[in-house]
This record gives C-alpha cells, sequence and structure tokens, in this order.
C-alpha cells in the first residue's frame, strides 16, 4: 500500500475492499511543540542578559541549556509544521516574550511603537497559523479524493 504525502495510505488493485483510510497527522502537537520551544527561546535571550558576556557560571548554564532545549524542541515542532512558518512564529514569540518579560525583570521601557510592533508580530503568527491549519485541510481533502 502507497501513502501519499499527507500519510494517508491508498490501495493498491490487489487490496481488499474492507481498507479504511486514516486522516492525516494533525499539526497540534507540532504547534504545541512550537509553543514550549518559544518558552526556550525566551528564557535564552534574557539568560543571555544576565551572564554578563557569559562570565557567571550558572546564568551560562541556564542560557546554554535553554538554547539546546529550544532547538530540541523547534526541531519537533518542525516536523508537522513547514520550516518557514515555524521558525518565523517561533522568532516572533519568542521576541514578544523577551520584550515584554525584560520589561518587567530588566525593566526596559515598552513605547507605543513597541506596543504596535507586538499586535502586529501577533496578528502576523496567528496569520500564518490560520493559513497553516487551512492548507492541511486542504491537501487532506486532496489526497483523500485522489484516494478514492
Amino acid at each position: 500500500m502507497q501513502l501519499l504525502a499527507s500519510g494517508v495510505p491508498v490501495p493498491s488493485s490487489s487490496s481488499s475492499a474492507t481498507t479504511t483510510f486514516s486522516a492525516p497527522t494533525s499539526s497540534s502537537k507540532g504547534w504545541a511543540w512550537l509553543l514550549f520551544s518559544s518558552l526556550f527561546e525566551i528564557t535564552f535571550a534574557l539568560g543571555t542578559e544576565a551572564t554578563d558576556g557569559f562570565t557567571r557560571l550558572w546564568p551560562s548554564l541556564l542560557t546554554a541549556a535553554a538554547a539546546s532545549a529550544g532547538i530540541y524542541t523547534l526541531s519537533q515542532a518542525l516536523k508537522t509544521i513547514d520550516v518557514g512558518v515555524g521558525y518565523t512564529v517561533w522568532s516572533g514569540i519568542g521576541g514578544v516574550g523577551t520584550v515584554v518579560l525584560g520589561t518587567v525583570v530588566y525593566g526596559e521601557p515598552v513605547t507605543v511603537w513597541k506596543a504596535l510592533a507586538f499586535v502586529l508580530i501577533i496578528g502576523g503568527a496567528l496569520g500564518l497559523r490560520i493559513g497553516d491549519h487551512r492548507a492541511a485541510k486542504r491537501a487532506a481533502a486532496a489526497d483523500a479524493a485522489r484516494a478514492v
């Protein structure tokens, strides 16, 4: 039995009539990995400030661990999310989260322009998520139609 790109099996001519078709893998798990990964990205960025140029041991170790965990969890997310979409959303969430928490942790100012940029970044990330979801649905429907 062959599989289409979405993971839907296509029965061969020798398959029985009772062959069942599985739905394509949802990317919801990938998006959960991506959100989790973004937390490591924020930790890495904030931790870098605390390392004082990587001259302080514990903040440096935490920052290195967060960077490694962020890359690993991002790689898990990219198993089901296009790299362009995944990386863009990851860096956007990381950027916004770093600025917001940088304000709380390090007392960095938030200006009107920063707030407007947040709205645009968040809107872009939501747009990519919605577009990715709709594209996956269309691909699954096309695969199912070809399989019949």
